[in-house]
């Protein structure tokens, strides 16, 4: 934690002398900030840091991260970490590549400060849908972006929602992996949804639409897309009951939100009386946010791993959670070496 709680005891109006076996009272201590756990942050999303920041009850470490005319990044730590825990918030979305760098030089930096422990906390890993060879000579990015914080100096990772579970294997390091889903849970058990068919937008997703049904207490339905032929668009059938029933469409993130779209479009066709979506990462490229608003979903709701673009900002059916507590819970936890799963119990 960042601070020593106190502790206070009652003294007794006449003085007592300690026995043997009695340890004599100790004064209060006074609250102090603990020097050897400290928290930086690259300018991915400054405001989620300060949360967890806040949360924690500390303030966010002093680092200068800027750029040269040219575009090259340069960073320097500004106090010391010499023998600290440190953590480093930064996940890598738009421009993913500068953010990227961003980490790495931060992660060296700390590295060559001599910090004892460096845990790369990043809400959003960038790459992490190229996990596998799906064309000829095509590289395993995802793989590549592990090896390339191992190499930095990361001593551990902490990922929230990665795309896929494999992805902890890339990694030659520990990896706590987070899961946005109990703030979300909590959100839509609120609305009180009658008649909820929670769907997983494809067959990778079953397994998260599943958990998530079960802590709903809620069916389980699933969007089979298959592409007839090239450049023919996407016959969607529905596997499990959706007519004239509540459909949350739950996914890891959203793009483009094209299928996602397709797959409220498919629902309604068959019958579906009003679908809500949700997603642990708004990444919404392109002309996500417009195809969101024309699409029949009533409310799409995304946590802060990403900042939204201002146009998302604008966008009503937009409703944005925070995970703040969350992340701040599972940092704490590893600084004191507890578990990290009792948080999802």
């Amino acid at each position: 934690m960042a601070t020593v709680a106190t502790t206070t005891a009652e003294k007794t109006t006449a003085e007592k002398k300690p026995i043997a076996d009695e340890k004599p009272e100790r004064k209060p201590q006074r609250a102090r900030v603990d020097d050897k756990f400290k928290i930086f942050c690259g300018t991915a999303n400054e405001p989620l840091c300060d949360e967890i920041c806040n949360f924690l009850g500390m303030n966010r470490g002093q680092a200068l991260v800027t750029r040269f005319a040219d575009g090259e990044a340069y960073v320097q730590i500004q106090e010391n970490v010499r023998g600290a825990d440190v953590f480093v918030i930064q996940p890598t979305c738009r421009p993913v590549d500068e953010h990227l760098m961003e980490l790495l030089l931060m992660i060296d930096s700390l590295k060559r400060a001599s910090a004892r422990r460096i845990t790369a906390v990043i809400p959003y890993y960038g790459y992490a849908r190229q996990d596998r060879k799906d064309k000829p000579r095509s590289p395993i990015s995802a793989k590549l972006v592990a090896d390339l914080l191992t190499t930095a100096g990361a001593d551990r990772a902490l990922l929230i929602d990665p795309h896929t579970m494999q992805l902890q294997g890339f990694f030659n390091i520990p990896v706590d992996p987070l899961f946005a889903s109990p703030v979300l849970v909590d959100y839509f058990k609120k609305l009180n949804l009658p008649n909820l068919t929670v769907v997983s937008p494809d067959a990778g997703g079953v397994e998260r639409a599943r958990f998530f049904a079960k802590k709903m207490d809620a069916a389980l339905a699933i969007v089979d897309k298959r592409r007839v032929e090239m450049n023919v668009a996407e016959v969607m059938n529905v596997i499990g009951e959706v007519n004239g029933r509540t459909c949350l469409i739950i996914d890891d993130l959203i793009d483009t939100a094209g299928t996602l779209v397709k797959v409220a479009q498919a629902l309604v066709e068959n019958g579906a009386g009003t679908v809500y979506a949700c997603c642990s990462h708004p990444v919404l490229s392109g002309a996500a946010v417009e195809n969101l608003v024309n699409s029949p979903i009533i409310e799409v709701v995304v946590t802060n791993t990403i900042p939204l673009t201002e146009e998302a900002k604008q966008a009503s059916k937009i409703k944005v959670l925070s995970i703040a507590g969350l992340i701040g819970r599972a940092i704490q936890s590893i600084h004191e070496e507890t578990s990290v799963s009792r948080l999802f119990s």
